[in-house]
């Protein structure tokens, strides 16, 4: 089990890494300009179905013309990825860890909780440290790393980009004179 997990970490890891990052992006660019919870519902499904099928796609791709180039120069190996389970394991982390961010709106506008919008972000900013930690702990447990460091690595990774999203979403608020929907 664990040697077929190895073969596709990478894919994984980089499906599981984007797919929070950048939902994670498109919910605190709307925090920062301050839009209403269903808007921001709406972005962020919108980002997890069409980003996570165009990276589950360029994987399947990028693996698929790979396995082409190895065939033309002779270079199969027998424990090589497949295209398909490449694009799968991309599609599927990039859906699933991507989903983090929005779990709390999603609750909230389902069961009307009635929570406050810098209540909502802090607890998505909350679920969203937890899943870039638990991708680190796992990347180093399965390459047999410092799993403190590649935990950190991807929270500061990932905090930078929800800093600029943050930020620029809350600069165009402001220049684009956008009232709060929420």
């Amino acid at each position: 089990m664990k040697k077929r997990a190895e073969k596709y970490l990478a894919q994984f890891v980089y499906g599981a890494i984007d797919g929070s990052v950048t939902t994670f992006a498109v919910v605190a660019g709307a925090a920062g300009a301050r839009l209403a919870s269903v808007v921001v519902i709406i972005l962020g499904v919108a980002n997890l179905v069409a980003d996570g099928f165009s990276m589950g796609a360029s994987a399947y791709l990028s693996s698929k013309s790979e396995r082409d180039l190895d065939k033309k120069d002779q270079k199969q190996h027998w424990h090589e990825r497949t295209p398909i389970k490449t694009g799968l394991a991309t599609f599927a982390a990039f859906v699933v860890v991507g989903a983090v961010p929005l779990i709390v709106y999603i609750l909230d506008a389902i069961f009307t909780l009635h929570i406050s919008v810098d209540a909502l972000f802090f607890i998505s900013s909350l679920l969203t440290a937890i899943a870039f930690a638990s991708i680190g702990i796992l990347k180093g447990r399965i390459t047999q790393t410092n799993v403190i460091k590649a935990a950190a690595e991807t929270l500061i990774l990932g905090g930078i980009a929800a800093v600029l999203a943050y930020g620029l979403g809350g600069f165009l608020a402001m220049l684009l004179g956008l009232d709060s929907l929420s």
